[in-house]
């Protein structure tokens, strides 16, 4: 099933605004170039899950769009240097693009492959426990301390987004552009 919708690669960094301060003053912010040059793209999602995709839009914030249900595509109108995530719809866990976790639109690439990433045994335990036992409960859980902070800890786009900043400016001050 194919739907048209709006706001996609090329090399690593390609098309991509240098990281400059972020939405609210803090910190480098990823952000998608204002081109004007169309690419258009099929969204695959190839996982068993619903996923969100999601632009960073040229402030660095993160746009949200509609859902895509598990083994589905969508036809997306982007534009060169536009920077796009995927996360699952109900966790907000990363996924993967490209076997990437970011996906630069460009004019010769015209497929995003989503798909699941190999998460570790913890992370994966901390899903599963997430899915189980309410937030206001995690502490009654009779586990190490540890697991408390790590279970709180929620997927976010935007400390996700944080941290891809740092290291893109990490990647460009030591010259190691791929």
């Amino acid at each position: 099933r194919m739907r048209v919708a709006g706001p996609p690669r090329r090399g690593a960094g390609e098309g991509m605004s240098p990281p400059g301060p972020g939405p609210e003053g803090g910190g480098p912010c990823l952000r998608s170039v204002n081109t004007r040059e169309l690419s258009e793209v099929v969204f695959n999602n190839r996982s068993p899950r619903s996923v969100l995709p999601i632009w960073v839009d040229f402030e660095g914030r993160p746009r949200y769009y509609p859902v895509l249900q598990p083994r589905t595509g969508r036809i997306m109108h982007s534009y060169r240097g536009h920077l796009w995530l995927f996360r699952d719809a109900g966790t907000n866990d990363g996924l993967l693009v490209n076997q990437q976790e970011l996906f630069i639109a460009a004019p010769n690439v015209n497929k995003a492959d989503i798909t699941l990433p190999v998460f570790t045994l913890k992370e994966r335990c901390l899903q599963v426990v997430r899915s189980l036992v309410k937030p206001m409960d995690y502490r009654k859980l009779d586990i190490v301390r540890s697991l408390y902070e790590e279970l709180e800890d929620h997927p976010d786009i935007r400390k996700d987004l944080q941290r891809l900043s740092l290291e893109r400016s990490e990647t460009l001050r030591n010259g190691i552009l791929e």
